[in-house]
């Protein structure tokens, strides 16, 4: 049994969030991330990554410091890790 979603069971979500990235298709990357810890590192994280070339969606998890990336081809991890620097926290590496 399923706990009660958003989301149909043909994958659309009820919600009409708008925003959201949503990727049909490609890789999804877990990284580990340190130094986040609020809602402005999460927007900060999720900007910087979705910036790079390729990718379709990122998702922070503040509370476990995990970072999923959702990309068409596989991740370039030295592009993630430099604008993840730049932005002040520090990619640790994939999860």
């Amino acid at each position: 049994m399923s706990s009660s979603s958003c989301c149909s069971t043909d994958g659309t979500c009820s919600t009409g969030t708008t925003g959201a990235t949503t990727a049909t298709a490609g890789a999804s990357t877990v990284y580990t991330v340190s130094g986040m810890t609020c809602g402005h590192c999460r927007a900060t994280v999720t900007k910087v990554i979705g910036e790079l070339d390729g990718v379709t969606g990122v998702d922070v998890d503040l509370g476990t410091g995990l970072v999923t990336v959702t990309s068409a081809t596989d991740p370039d991890d030295a592009a993630i890790a430099e604008v993840v620097d730049e932005a002040g926290y520090e990619l640790t590496g994939r999860a």
